[in-house]
C-alpha cells in the first residue's frame, strides 16, 4: 500500500520532468531555424543605418556625412519626387489588390481538383500546375518571349498566318493592361502551389460530415457549399490576412524581368523601385529609407490585419 502511495505521489513529478525534457527537445529542434532567422532577418537590420548617412560607394560609412532624416523627408519634399512615389505606390497597390482579388482562384481550383474521381488524371493535373512554382521568373520570361515576341513569337505568327492581323504586335513592350498581365502571370505560376494548403484542409474534413449530408439528400454541389467551403474558410482567412500584411511587398524578380522602357511607368512596384534607386542610381541611403518605411507600413498592416481577424473571427494570428 505504501509503495503504491509513493508511486502515486511521484507521478506528478515524473510528468513534470517529462514535460520539461520535451520542451528542451522542441527548443533544440527549433534552434537552428531561430539562428537562420536571426542571421537572415534580424542581422541585416544593421544596414538601416545607411538611411541616416550620405553614403557613397567607396567611402567608408564612418567618413560619410550624417544627415539624419533627410532621405525620409526627401520622399515627398518636392513635387517631382512626390509624383514618382505616388506612381510607384499606385502600381504597388493596384497589383497587390488584384492579387488579393484572385486569391480565391486557388480555393476554387483545389475544390475542383478534389472532386475529380480519376486519381491518375488528378495527380497529373496537380503536378503540371505545381511545377511552374519552381521555375524561375527568368525562365518564365523566356517562355513569354517565345509566345509573344514580335519577330518569331508563336502568337504573332499564328495570327498573321490566319490573316487576323497585318503587322505583329509587341505585347511584352506594351503598357496596356500591365497590372492585369502581371497578375495573370502570377496566378499561372502559383495556382497549383497555392492550392496545396487548401487540398490539405479539404483532406482534413471529417468524412462523416459528407455522409450525413448525403443522408439528408444533399447533392454534390450542396455538399461542397455546406461542408467543403466552411471546412477551408479558416485556412483561407489566415492566408488572406497574411496577404494583407504583405500588401506592399510584391517582390522584385517578376517585375524586373518583365520591365522595359515602354512599360516601366506601370510595372515599377515599390521593391523594384528600391532596387533601381539603390543599385542603378547608386543612392543607397534613399533606397534604404524607402525600405524602412515599407517595413514599418508592413508591420502596421500586419497588426491591423490581426486586429480585424480578432474582431471578425475571434482568433488572432500573432
Amino acid at each position: 500500500m505504501s509503495a503504491s502511495l509513493t508511486e502515486a505521489s511521484n507521478a506528478p513529478r515524473k510528468k513534470e520532468r517529462f514535460q520539461i525534457k520535451n520542451k528542451y527537445k522542441l527548443f533544440l529542434m527549433a534552434f537552428p531555424f531561430l539562428v537562420l532567422g536571426f542571421i537572415f532577418s534580424y542581422l541585416p537590420l544593421f544596414g538601416w543605418v545607411y538611411a541616416f548617412y550620405d553614403f557613397r560607394p567607396g567611402i567608408p560609412l564612418s567618413k560619410s556625412e550624417f544627415i539624419g532624416f533627410h532621405w525620409f523627408t526627401a520622399m515627398f519634399s518636392n513635387e517631382v519626387q512626390r509624383d514618382e512615389m505616388i506612381r510607384v505606390l499606385r502600381n504597388t497597390f493596384a497589383i497587390s489588390s488584384l492579387g488579393i482579388l484572385t486569391s480565391v482562384l486557388p480555393v476554387i481550383f483545389a475544390i475542383l481538383l478534389t472532386e475529380v474521381r480519376n486519381s491518375k488524371f488528378k495527380r497529373m493535373v496537380q503536378t503540371l500546375t505545381t511545377l511552374p512554382n519552381f521555375i524561375s521568373w527568368v525562365l518564365v520570361y523566356s517562355f513569354a518571349f517565345m509566345l509573344f515576341s514580335v519577330d518569331n513569337g508563336f502568337l504573332n505568327n499564328l495570327l498573321m498566318s490566319l490573316g487576323l492581323i497585318d503587322t505583329p504586335t509587341n505585347i511584352l513592350a506594351s503598357s496596356n493592361n500591365t497590372w492585369l498581365a502581371m497578375t495573370l502571370w502570377g496566378v499561372w505560376k502559383g495556382l497549383g502551389w497555392g492550392a496545396i494548403m487548401y487540398i490539405a484542409a479539404i483532406t482534413g474534413i471529417d468524412p462523416e460530415l459528407y455522409e450525413a449530408a448525403k443522408v439528408d439528400g444533399a447533392s454534390r454541389f450542396h455538399q461542397i457549399w455546406h461542408v467543403t467551403v466552411p471546412g477551408i474558410i479558416p485556412t483561407f482567412f489566415v492566408l488572406l490576412i497574411l496577404s494583407i500584411a504583405n500588401f506592399i511587398n510584391n517582390g522584385m524578380e517578376q517585375y524586373f524581368v518583365f520591365a522595359n522602357a515602354m512599360n516601366m511607368a506601370n510595372i515599377e512596384v515599390l521593391d523594384l523601385y528600391v532596387y533601381n534607386v539603390g543599385f542603378t542610381g547608386s543612392n543607397f541611403g534613399f533606397a534604404t529609407a524607402v525600405s524602412i518605411m515599407k517595413s514599418i507600413v508592413s508591420l502596421f498592416l500586419l497588426f491591423l490585419a490581426n486586429g480585424l481577424s480578432k474582431a471578425v473571427r475571434g482568433e488572432t494570428i500573432i
